[in-house]
């Protein structure tokens, strides 16, 4: 119990740090945006951040329990896993830490949120929160592609852990919109600047958790794939 809280906690870290990376935190300031738009009701605008946040989650969980059922279900897969798994976990932790590093460079991107889709959702006002939080969760880039299938999801098939994992690491990924919704509810002005300084947190955290993951991925090539015990 203690190591699968451990595990929560972390992939909630994990969601907090893909929700200030720049791609998704490009498609959160677009949904503070569209929050903002709702400025006839205080309490439109916080709901609104709830949906978006709840999206995300049901996006990311349905998501993840589909790939983690499939993975530990189909035996073959399961015990190559079993087998293979932290041998795996070492190249992809440093394949992850490169890309948040900036080591590698890559632009490819899965968005799925056209300017036509966006301006669909403002029409279904709090459902379309809510169905921007699952369409922003979804459109996929390097970085938060890393986090999730690089990161969250090894993490959830060793923990056998399909549903709180990956809706820990959904709600994290939305908490910002939701955070920032309160004081746009009550016509703050100083959101715009405070999340501006998001940014400048967003790139230390990152070379701080890709140096992090480059170690850790080196210690589990030498231990898992070299044999080498320290």
């Amino acid at each position: 119990m203690t190591e699968l809280l451990a595990a929560t906690a972390a992939a909630f870290g994990l969601g907090l740090m893909t929700a200030i990376s720049p791609c998704p935190l490009a498609t959160n300031i677009a949904a503070i945006s569209f929050v903002a738009r709702q400025v006839d009701s205080p309490r439109k605008v916080v709901l609104a951040g709830l949906m978006y946040t709840l999206g995300r989650m049901l996006a990311y969980t349905a998501l993840a329990a589909v790939l983690v059922w499939t993975l530990m279900e189909t035996p073959v897969v399961s015990q190559w896993l079993q087998k293979y798994m932290n041998k795996l976990l070492g190249p992809v932790l440093i394949l992850v830490g490169m890309i948040l590093t900036g080591l590698v460079q890559s632009s490819a991107s899965t968005s799925v949120v056209g300017e036509r889709t966006q301006r669909r959702a403002e029409s279904l006002g709090l459902w379309g929160a809510g169905m921007l939080g699952v369409l922003f969760a979804l459109s996929f880039c390097p970085i938060s592609a890393g986090w999730f299938f690089g990161s969250l999801i090894p993490m959830a098939v060793k923990y056998r852990s399909g549903l709180l994992l990956p809706a820990a690491f959904g709600v994290a990924t939305g908490l910002p919109v939701l955070v920032f919704a309160v004081p746009i509810a009550f016509g703050a002005g100083w959101v715009a600047k405070a999340y501006d300084k998001l940014t400048a947190v967003e790139r230390w955290g990152r070379m701080v958790t890709g140096a992090i993951f480059i170690c850790v991925g080196i210690y589990y090539c030498l231990t898992y794939i070299f044999g080498i015990k320290g």
